[in-house]
């Protein structure tokens, strides 16, 4: 059967482009952008010249309340993610595979940073979205060296990924008195090389949601017929990535993309000017993911195709596609979720307008209206209004000034029971954040405290479990699949401070995954607490005669181990040593004898 012609195929894709969430300003767009303002405050439109024009920021409020939470769960620990053996012979395998791939995500990569853009994203966005692949491109740097020995530069050059660009040869002159002592000359070498450094690695970064398209009927990205990310790269950068630049050359692709408002609203807070798009020779290059049947066997298959304008650099199959996605609120059925946006927006335009009218009633307490008596009184006067000032009139009672109505006390109680709906929905509450005097007097027992605490954490907490069990867990499989099929065969990486031999091509296809959150959900004064009971609880049973039955030196280690990670030290073997699987000594009887 004959495949698809290039204009078939380019066709297809165009269609499934213009047809994307994402691509149009549309009602996602609207929701986004304007979730963008509202979380930098920025005015509604409605303001009056001369009335109170203040935002509150109930958005941004909520979501930096929330991000120190999530952030602590997930990145306080050692271990972002985990691995479960699937048998006894996997322990090894994955304990290995676990500690590899934390440390690709946290080391090889800035994980802060990514997680911390991912999880904000969600929050404000809807959705959160990064990207992982295998970045095999070469990276040539340049390196001056100077006052080389002819050692030292002959080593240099045996290099294969060093090429020579620059050399002079420093020395004095030989002098006769030289050649009758036979000392050799006193040669060094100035040298500027470039050398190039083409070691693949896994690459993760975080996607601005404007850039990613999918199919609007999508559940998952993983089961979408199309999913795309379009993104701005240079012609130099295209080129680097092994494009013909004979392709590249004469390309030109619709700049439509920089004056998206979603990419306006992120950028005009602290600019004057829309980005524009001829600043540099960026061009907007679309990588799609489609499920076409290319080949006509009447089986759609996954295929990566890059589209610059109306030119396509690359189509090839592939078996996935390189994203993960998180978002605070699920809703069934569909890919795009809730963000704490969509929640509170309402309740924050309610409470600028209120919090308008009070101060719009104070101002005018302090500086009411007057009526006057035309031509009795100095209106200049009458303008400036401070202290002690004098108001010139030509006849008494030429100024009375008009009543204001005071606002009912229940006006300011709005804003606390505006409060109250937004912790409802959110889980945010000045509990969550560190409890008030208040709070403090009425729970005044440990249980009562950590059930205040409980309480108004369940949301956030359910936020983190949707994360783990989603996003998390996902970005680690992706990960653990990049490293099993490209990284070399034996590689030698320090893990736990210990110089490891890697075989990740023995490792198996597939293994369970579970997100770990640091120290639990509770706080660290509470984990050591319940550690502490655990260490008395251990020492009561290491005075039972069964002791040797139910404890191991491996045990209390253990405890040991988790009690120094509470305390945020995470060396644990700088204090104590791991035992292995040794057993207890049995105190031996006395001889019969």
């Amino acid at each position: 059967m004959a495949k698809m012609t290039k204009r078939e195929l380019s066709a297809h894709l165009e269609q499934e482009i213009s047809s994307a969430l994402g691509y149009k300003d549309g009602k996602l767009t609207a929701q986004r952008s304007d979730a963008m303002d509202r979380y930098y405050g920025k005015k509604y439109g409605n303001e009056q010249e001369g009335r109170s024009q203040i935002v509150t920021r109930d958005v941004a409020d909520v979501i930096e309340w929330i991000m120190p939470s999530l952030m602590k769960i997930f990145t306080s620990g050692d271990k972002v993610v985990q691995f479960e053996p699937q048998g006894p012979e996997d322990v090894d395998m994955a304990k290995q595979s676990t500690d590899y791939v934390n440390y690709v995500i946290m080391r090889q990569n800035p994980g802060f940073s990514i997680i911390y853009q991912w999880f904000k994203d969600a929050l404000l966005q809807k959705n959160g979205i990064i990207k992982h692949y295998w970045d095999d491109s070469s990276e040539v740097l340049r390196e001056e060296y100077k006052n080389l020995t002819e050692e030292e530069f002959t080593a240099l050059l045996l290099d294969d990924g060093v090429e020579v660009k620059e050399h002079t040869e420093v020395g004095g002159e030989e002098t006769a008195e030289d050649v009758i002592a036979l000392t050799p000359q006193n040669i060094t070498h100035d040298v500027v090389v470039n050398r190039t450094y083409d070691e693949g690695q896994v690459r993760i970064e975080a996607v601005p949601p404007e850039e990613f398209l999918i199919n609007k009927y999508a559940k998952t990205i993983q089961d979408a017929r199309f999913v795309a990310h379009r993104v701005k790269k240079t012609k130099s950068e295209l080129i680097a990535q092994g494009y013909p630049k004979s392709k590249i050359e004469n390309v030109f692709s619709n700049d439509e993309a920089d004056y998206k408002s979603e990419r306006l609203a992120r950028f005009n807070h602290e600019q004057d000017n829309a980005p524009e798009g001829d600043i540099d020779d960026g061009i907007w290059v679309t990588e799609c993911y489609l499920r076409v049947d290319f080949d006509n066997d009447g089986i759609a298959e996954l295929r990566k195709i890059t589209k610059v304008g109306d030119e396509l650099l690359d189509n090839e199959a592939v078996d996935s596609v390189p994203f993960s996605s998180l978002t605070p609120i699920p809703m069934p059925h569909k890919f795009y979720g809730l963000s704490i946006y969509d929640l509170i927006s309402d309740l924050q335009l309610i409470k600028t307008t209120l919090m308008r009218n009070l101060l719009d009633n104070m101002y005018l307490t302090n500086n009411g209206r007057y009526e006057v008596v035309e031509g009795q009184v100095n209106l200049d006067d009458l303008m400036t209004s401070r202290p002690g000032g004098i108001v010139r009139v030509r006849t008494p009672g030429a100024v009375n000034p008009l009543g204001t109505p005071q606002l009912d006390q229940n006006s300011f109680n709005m804003l606390g029971y505006l409060d109250s709906i937004r912790e409802e929905r959110t889980g945010v509450s000045k509990n969550s954040m560190g409890l008030s005097e208040g709070g403090l007097k009425s729970h005044q027992t440990a249980t009562g405290v950590g059930q205040v605490m409980t309480a108004a954490q369940q949301k956030i907490e359910l936020i983190a479990r949707i994360f783990a069990e989603t996003g998390m867990k996902d970005l680690a499989q992706s990960v653990y699949m990049l490293v099993q099929r490209f990284e070399k065969p034996e590689k030698i990486v320090r893990l736990n401070n210990t110089w490891v031999n890697l075989y990740p091509h023995e490792w198996k296809e597939k293994m369970d995954c579970t997100a770990q959150v640091g120290l639990g959900f509770g706080n660290k004064d509470m984990n050591l607490m319940h550690l502490g009971r655990l260490s008395q609880t251990i020492q009561m049973i290491a005075q039972h005669p069964a002791a040797g039955m139910l404890l191991k030196p491996k045990n209390v280690y253990n405890l040991v181990a988790e009690q120094i990670k509470a305390m945020g030290m995470k060396n644990v073997d700088d204090f104590i040593t791991d035992p292995g699987d040794q057993d207890v000594p049995q105190n031996q009887g006395p001889s019969p004898e």
